[in-house]
């Protein structure tokens, strides 16, 4: 059996958003909102927001990438966890709009990235999500993830897991 483009991509940056979505809800109940958003987790990184906005950049462009069409504009001008909600939500919006079609048949579509300096990569579609796609987004959902942690906030493995529930075996 094979997975389809759209299958290794949406529903994962779906489920990842949505997770995202929920660790500022344990993160205002617990923390000052005014502490994590300007959090970082070295001095020469991007505070909090910024990893909300790179891993929303990162699957909103992925998943326009792959099908060809421009991605919809949003600035980064979030400065509260209710601007990051709704900058998940309006992600996930998106990304589940794109029609399935134009997805699964980008595996081989090419797809270029360019830095401001002009260079960049060029990439089969397929590629494209498994070397950068992908792994970009996690990288920002992770690092907003342990910035959380670092600031004290009561998450573990579940919170960044928590799409798939609670188990559903039982002892062996």
């Amino acid at each position: 059996m094979q997975i389809s483009m759209y299958d290794a991509s949406v529903p994962i940056f779906v489920k990842m958003l949505t997770n995202m979505r929920s660790w500022l809800d344990k993160a205002a109940a617990e923390k000052d909102e005014a502490t994590i958003l300007e959090a970082r987790l070295a001095p020469d990184m991007r505070a909090f927001p910024a990893q909300y906005q790179m891993a929303s950049d990162s699957a909103k462009n992925g998943i326009a990438r792959l099908a060809g069409i421009a991605p919809p504009a949003m600035p980064d001008t979030e400065s509260s966890f209710a601007d990051l909600r709704e900058r998940c939500d309006k992600t996930i919006a998106f990304i589940q709009s794109v029609d399935r079609a134009l997805i699964d048949e980008s595996a081989d579509r090419r797809v270029e990235i360019r830095f401001p300096q002009g260079h960049g990569y060029g990439f089969a579609g397929l590629d494209y999500l498994t070397s950068f796609a992908l792994p970009n987004f996690f990288f920002h959902a992770t690092t907003a993830y342990a910035i959380l942690r670092a600031q004290g906030v009561s998450m573990g493995k579940p919170d960044f897991l928590q799409h798939m529930g609670p188990p559903n075996l039982g002892p062996a």
